[in-house]
């Protein structure tokens, strides 16, 4: 399997920087905080409350006394899946963990970003560190070790259809823990053994049901779904930051986004949004807007809160679910440590995270079409406010042998297309498998990926209409003053110059693509932000 995707080192930390501390187990973990743990900000250590202790204690416990009396534990004294009927004698209960992570070792596709391996395997740990999955302390202190030290399995993306958790990639952390398969260490590929002994920690050896309770969760879905809830943020934020500089460069009429309209119909995104535009519309020095072109704009400009704002509250709506899903216990089976009973469920199905990811879908596919449409009307002699056609700068007898903006145009509307196709609702391709076991499923995993593919293509819209709106700003010649298009137009231009002949723009596009997600865009705020 190739490794190659895994391959950009990770700058070590320095003692000299302050790394934040997270005691996992008792406090629920925030979105911000599964990152921050996912990129090695923060460092984590299991809670030392007794009460919690006690807990993971008893509930392993519990397992192994109700075991040795014969009863019928899933994964545990029975086989897995459509293999449930399969009794397991006493000489096979504890070849079976092993067993169990190694036959789902057929992952397929790119292989996970460190940073999405990190916030894998750190909504993992939130789950089962709550005590009742029945794994060992040391178990959750070998999953702590591997986050701060940097040692990350290698996982497949492909390969889990999101019901009985995300059990085939899961196995590449059940594996790395045994010392199996390949992980990163600080960004690079390596075996998973020569990985554990760099950092001088032994592999596990996994008691019945430690592997079951790795791999039965949704933290795959989970864990990208957290990373997708970052980007979206930060792209509503370019997307309205944008849409400002764009309504300035084309003598927009700012009338549409005075907060009146928008607390007449008080969808909180659209209300953000509104905010956020209104505050990159200010006028620089104080200087006096242009009049208006048109009463009322088209309505890519005039109705961009009402746009962006539907995905600023599908994050909203997102974050509830990822971070009950991140916090909540998804394995099967569980304890109830207090009652000392095996509970036999399904928490491991991940309809409620594929719900919102295919949500995601929608909202970001709709900020990228919005966007390309914006940049049609940037391109559009009739459209933008008497800027020339494609944004072409040239002013000599040759202008018209240079075209500007004419093939980016073309790009977004090339990328917006492909971002739409991807919105068809995962969920809505549930199949059976697995001998009929599987037999609806969630398909979260799938929904996590497309997520992200359509979050690369909105964002690369994105770059090319910046790009787009610091050329208008140029093209206005000083008469663009909204202090977005002057604070924006300023950072781009240390970076990539104006476009006044024909050139090739793709490491353009790629130099602002990398600036917005490292975030040295001046974009504004994110006040108001869910």
């Amino acid at each position: 399997m190739s490794l190659g995707s895994a391959s950009t080192p990770e700058r070590p930390s320095s003692s000299d920087e302050a790394m934040g501390e997270r005691a996992v187990g008792l406090e629920p973990l925030r979105i911000e905080e599964v990152i921050s743990i996912a990129r090695g900000r923060v460092r984590v250590g299991l809670d030392e409350t007794p009460a919690l202790r006690e807990r993971i204690q008893a509930s392993r416990r519990i397992l192994e006394e109700l075991s040795s009396k014969g009863e019928a534990i899933y994964g545990v004294r029975t086989g897995v899946g459509a293999s449930v009927e399969n009794a397991i004698p006493d000489a096979g209960i504890n070849a079976l963990p092993l067993q169990l992570l190694r036959f789902h070792g057929c992952g397929t596709g790119r292989i996970l970003e460190p940073e999405e391996a990190g916030a894998v395997v750190a909504a993992r740990l939130a789950s089962l560190s709550r005590g009742y999955s029945g794994v060992r302390e040391i178990l959750l202190e070998h999953l702590c070790t591997l986050l701060n030290e940097r040692v990350l399995p290698c996982i497949p993306a492909e390969g889990s259809v999101g019901a009985s958790g995300d059990l085939t990639p899961l196995s590449y952390l059940a594996a790395l823990l045994v010392g199996e398969r390949e992980a990163t260490y600080r960004g690079q590929p390596m075996l998973a053994r020569e990985a554990l002994d760099a950092i001088g920690l032994p592999p596990l050896v996994l008691l019945p049901k430690e592997s079951l309770a790795l791999m039965n969760g949704t933290s795959v879905m989970t864990g990208l779904g957290a990373l997708a809830f970052e980007r979206g943020l930060q792209l509503a934020r370019l997307a309205a930051a944008l849409t400002a500089v764009a309504s300035d460069t084309m003598l927009g009429n700012p009338g549409h986004f005075d907060a009146r309209i928008a607390a007449l119909r008080p969808h909180p995104g659209q209300i953000t949004i509104a905010d956020w535009i209104r505050e990159d519309l200010e006028r620089a020095g104080g200087s006096p807007a242009a009049a208006p072109a048109r009463i009322q704009d088209r309505y890519s400009i005039r109705c961009a809160p009402q746009i962006i704002g539907v995905l600023l509250d599908a994050l909203a709506a997102a974050r509830t679910i990822f971070e009950t899903e991140i916090n909540g216990v998804n394995d099967n089976p569980v304890i109830d440590v207090e009652a000392g009973e095996i509970l036999h469920g399904g928490n491991f199905y991940g309809g409620h995270v594929c719900f919102a990811l295919d949500g995601l879908k929608a909202a970001v596919a709709s900020v990228a079409d919005l966007l390309d449409r914006q940049l049609i009307l940037l391109c559009g002699r009739d459209t933008n406010g008497g800027m020339p056609e494609n944004l072409v700068a040239r002013t000599g007898n040759d202008r018209f042998t240079h075209h500007g903006f004419k093939a980016m145009q073309i790009s977004t509307s090339a990328l917006t297309a492909e971002a739409l196709k991807l919105t068809a609702p995962a969920s809505a391709f549930s199949r059976s498998t697995e001998s009929h076991n599987q037999d609806k499923v969630s398909m979260g995993t799938i929904a996590a990926r497309e997520c992200l593919r359509i979050l690369e293509l909105t964002e690369t819209v994105a770059s090319i209409h910046t790009l787009a709106v610091c050329q208008a700003v140029d093209l206005r010649r000083g008469e663009a003053r909204a202090i977005r298009s002057l604070e924006l137009h300023a950072a781009v231009r240390k970076h990539v110059s104006m476009n006044d002949a024909d050139r090739r723009q793709d490491l353009d596009i790629q130099t602002v693509l990398e600036l917005h997600r490292n975030q040295e865009l001046p974009v504004g705020g994110l006040s108001g932000a869910p």
